[in-house]
């Protein structure tokens, strides 16, 4: 049984199903058959010294021992040894070379891949091959450098008969196996037609479309014109099944194929866990366990994220989120109070100290501007029957929009493991939540009191004194931004600042500040009149 291996360097798989825009962000997981096909092919053309026509390459023709191996593993449907992959993504502007007013248009597009940072992909096929093609396929597997797009970089051997023997498979052909019970879904692939099918499917399809077309008399231009116009239905469809395996998108274009001729979608099974959606350790989800913060994901009922609230809007999607939670655990809590959640004591009161009680901080780990996440941190941790309230908060809403928008669960823990989320969440999560001495506002800094020229209520020290009260060191230097200079200034300006169910600041100004310590602060950090809802949070400073 003939079996690759490959291994990804890059920890990277690039490569969108057949029949998908890359927009829709799935990814090809496993390598289809087709692909692996293709891929060998490709390799014996460019490094093999293969002969091949590069403006026709369907009329190529491979070795004849080429031919006879790639037929064989066309003829059986390859089974799979998944290693663990995680499904990430990033997106971008790609300018359009259109200008309108001076500025150059733009389209949004989605990178999508399988992030796998261990383990070797095994493809096995069930098929005996003589020695030739044996020694031949362990050259092609070496030739191949990358999966997928350019930059799925692969390094691809053939496996020694007793590696063979340890591979566990978990993922194989719907035809070959029935349910195989749950924890297991079914994924699409495209597959190469039995050879001993396209023959008979080419010469009905020729002659269905040749049927309505005049005999060429041979006579003139007339007969001329009759033969071109026969040629061009037989051009259609390729002569055989490794010229299908051939042809490239130009061609498919050309003769209008929306998926290549000589393929079919096959189904295999695989674990429901193949691919996971990128989370952090979920410590405490379950057994009772305290733990200092939940992340959620929020997204829009079209999948459109500039329908999400923007990033200004924090403090009233915080805000709402927070009543939401509220109303839940009044509803499982069975009349007890939860100070962490409510900020307030039994009568009540607000809560006096560190500011240890939840905070509700709007995210954008994307950058696009927009809310895309929450994050629910209390340092005095969130107990079990808390974490159960935010779980069953399944959606929020905000102005303007049409429908409501979704949360889901990301992840629980403590604030070191959200910062292990992969790239590019990540690293943006990580300037909220890691440690630096240089911390720059995120939104904006709204002073708890009526600020005095002089005394311990000017704006500086109206900051060190929440600093204070929160057990941090004292800054060395607090420096205050200009909007008329400062792009970050001028952008939080338009933050809301004002509460719609809580007291008003004492004045509605909203400040940029960036600040200075001696020693390493570690976030969340967050100062002034409504930083439990996401006003006055900083992030590290880049650069």
């Amino acid at each position: 049984m003939p079996t690759l291996l490959l291994s990804f360097p890059g920890r990277r798989y690039h490569a969108t199903p057949w029949g998908h825009h890359v927009n829709e962000g799935l990814i090809e997981w496993p390598p289809s058959p087709w692909r692996m096909l293709r891929a060998l092919l490709s390799v014996g053309y460019t490094s093999l010294g293969w002969d091949g026509l590069i403006h026709e390459p369907w009329r190529s023709s491979p070795p004849d021992t080429a031919r006879e191996l790639l037929l064989a593993l066309a003829a059986v449907e390859p089974r799979y040894a998944l290693p663990p992959a995680n499904g990430a993504h990033s997106r971008h502007y790609m300018p359009m070379g259109d200008f309108k007013n001076g500025d150059e248009r733009s389209t949004l597009v989605f990178d999508t891949w399988a992030q796998i940072e261990s383990g070797e992909l095994a493809v096995t096929w069930d098929v005996e091959l003589p020695p030739e093609q044996t020694e031949l396929l362990a050259a092609l597997a070496r030739g191949i450098g990358y999966l997928g797009r350019s930059e799925s970089w692969v390094e691809a051997r053939l496996a020694k008969p007793d590696e063979v023997m340890t591979i566990q498979h978990n993922c194989f052909s719907c035809v070959t196996a029935h349910h195989p019970g749950p924890g297991w879904e079914q994924v699409g692939l495209l597959a190469p037609v039995p050879v001993e099918e396209y023959d008979p499917w080419r010469a009905g399809a020729v002659a269905r479309d040749s049927a309505s077309l005049p005999a060429p008399t041979g006579r003139g231009k007339t007969g001329a014109k009759q033969q071109a116009a026969l040629d061009a239905v037989v051009a259609m469809y390729p002569p055989d099944l490794m010229s299908c395996l051939q042809v490239d998108s130009n061609w498919l274009r050309q003769y209008g194929w929306s998926q290549p001729p000589g393929s079919r979608r096959s189904f295999y099974w695989r674990r429901s866990d193949s691919l996971q959606a990128p989370t952090a350790r979920a410590v405490g989800a379950r057994g009772g366990q305290s733990v200092r913060a939940i992340l959620l994901s929020l997204t829009s009922q079209t999948g459109n994220d500039h329908a999400l609230p923007a990033l200004a809007r924090s403090l009233p999607q915080a805000e709402m989120l927070h009543r939401q939670v509220l109303g839940v655990f009044g509803r499982l809590g069975h009349g007890r109070h939860s100070q962490v959640l409510s900020g307030c004591d039994t009568q009540g009161r607000p809560l006096r100290g560190r500011h240890d009680h939840a905070h509700l901080l709007g995210l954008d780990l994307d950058d696009d501007g927009h809310i895309d996440h929450f994050l629910v941190w209390a340092d005095e941790g969130l107990p079990q029957e808390e974490q159960e309230a935010i779980r069953r908060v399944r959606s929020t809403y905000t102005r303007g929009g049409v429908g409501a928008l979704r949360l889901a669960w990301v992840g629980a823990g403590d604030l070191e493991d959200l910062r292990a989320l992969p790239a590019p969440q990540g690293l943006v999560l990580d300037r909220s939540l890691g440690a630096g001495r240089e911390w720059v506002s995120a939104t904006p800094f709204v002073p708890p009191r009526h600020p005095k020229k002089r005394g311990t209520n000017t704006l500086e020290g109206q900051v060190l004194a929440e600093l204070a009260s929160r057990g941090l060191p004292m800054p060395r230097a607090v420096e205050w931004l200009d909007p008329q200079r400062d792009e970050r200034a001028r952008r939080l300006r338009h933050h809301v600042r004002t509460r719609h169910g809580g007291p008003v600041p004492p004045v509605d100004a909203g400040f940029t500040l960036r600040m200075s310590f001696d020693v390493d602060v570690s976030g969340p950090l967050c100062l002034g009149y409504g930083s439990h809802f996401g006003l006055g949070r900083f992030e590290l400073a880049r650069g």
